[in-house]
């Protein structure tokens, strides 16, 4: 067994949780919540290194750089969830955010044997990196070689690279140039990270995403002003956004949305300025898509 199999806190015992098999149900949900309750404060610790990712991040994409994700199992599924809903939520392209899984699209329903465990594959994977791109490795335990080939292919690319993981020893966080640790400690079942390590991952991804799409002026002050309208749902969200944010009534926000396409913020620079649909697309593109810029451009009414 390797020297290094028990150096990540995931695969200790939690003294907390020994006996959990003879608790009552509702005690023993009650235990599991207490743990997931620490989780928060882990990820809070992280955050001076996630806040330098994201600057990063935001750096690289405006130079047309994308970012990429890469993990197996748990965090590689995590990293497909996180890239998927960012399409519709700021209406950013299928390849902005691409998310690698160790195994393929078939890992995400069901285990794929030694996936973790090839190099190659992970080296093939991080063909599709770009000296530009940002390569941020998801890895519970900071070791998985799927994971640590796709990241030093990355750097050797150009990349920067990053490590999201729970384990403060994670021996790929050498070969990274930011890691961000979240040490969530013992699980409460030994070894399974798809619970607080995962959680953790989790909460990473959303503040990491989120905080890049901000920064791109993918929103407007809290409203996600750049969805995609694809559905009755998104519109209705649309409608009420554009309502929230000019004090305009339906109707008009409706026919300022037809206007501009379906585009939220589009529909939002005109109503604000008075300009066109046309117009406000066009400030918009001049400004980088930051919506503010756009508007002092135009003046607001």
């Amino acid at each position: 067994m390797p020297p290094t199999w028990f150096e990540s806190p995931t695969e200790d015992r939690n003294p907390r949780t020994t006996q959990v098999e003879t608790l009552p149900t509702l005690a023993l949900l009650e235990t599991i919540n207490d743990e997931d309750a620490t989780v928060a404060a882990a990820v809070r610790a992280a955050l001076p290194a996630l806040s330098r990712l994201v600057d990063e991040t935001v750096r690289r994409v405006r130079r047309g750089g994308r970012v990429h994700y890469f993990g197996a199992g748990t965090s590689g599924r995590l990293g497909l969830l996180d890239a998927a809903e960012l399409i519709p939520t700021f209406g950013v392209s299928e390849d902005l955010v691409v998310a690698h899984l160790a195994g393929g699209d078939a890992a995400m329903r069901r285990p794929i044997e030694g996936a973790e465990d090839d190099r190659a594959l992970g080296v093939r994977d991080a063909q599709a990196v770009g000296p530009e791109d940002v390569a941020v490795g998801l890895t519970a335990s900071g070791r998985t070689p799927y994971v640590g080939a796709a990241l030093r292919h990355a750097g050797e690319r150009g990349a920067c690279t990053a490590l999201v993981t729970a384990n403060p020893r994670g021996e790929l966080a050498a070969a990274c140039d930011i890691v961000i640790c979240a040490d969530t400690g013992p699980e409460v079942i030994a070894g399974s990270t798809r619970m607080k390590a995962g959680t953790a991952e989790k909460l990473v991804l959303n503040s990491y995403s989120t905080a890049v799409m901000v920064r791109l002026g993918m929103t407007w002050s809290n409203l996600m002003v750049n969805m995609r309208v694809t559905n009755a749902k998104l519109r209705r969200r649309a409608l009420r956004l554009l309502h929230q944010a000019t004090g305009v009534d339906l109707a008009r926000c409706e026919a300022a949305l037809e206007a501009a396409g379906g585009e939220a913020k589009v529909a939002l620079v005109s109503l604000m300025t008075g300009a066109s649909a046309a117009v406000a697309d066009q400030e918009l593109r001049r400004a980088d898509g930051v919506i503010a810029s756009a508007i002092e451009r135009l003046g607001r009414r």
